[in-house]
């Protein structure tokens, strides 16, 4: 069981590939999890509270090497290009 909200949305929302080029930058990860936090019904937190969280988890915000996943990766893209959908 995941030990906070926010270690709930890494897990669910996020993958790591220390390979891969461009993982999320702080403000598509902040993007991400609002979006994460809508499909569950959730409230997201100030951007303050969620770098706290994503510190509190072990995640620098500035160099994560995380990547989107499931259904919040989509809400988020759609979100943010709405031409595309």
């Amino acid at each position: 069981m995941p030990s906070s909200h926010f270690q709930q949305f890494l897990d669910e929302a996020t993958v790591t590939d220390p390979s891969a080029e461009h993982p999320l930058g702080p403000d598509c990860l902040y993007g991400l999890y609002v979006s994460w936090a809508s499909l569950h019904g959730f409230r997201a937190k100030s951007d303050q509270a969620f770098r706290a969280g994503m510190r509190r988890c072990g995640v620098d915000v500035n160099n994560c090497r995380l990547y989107m996943t499931g259904p919040a990766a989509a809400d988020y893209i759609v979100a943010s290009y709405p031409d595309v959908a």
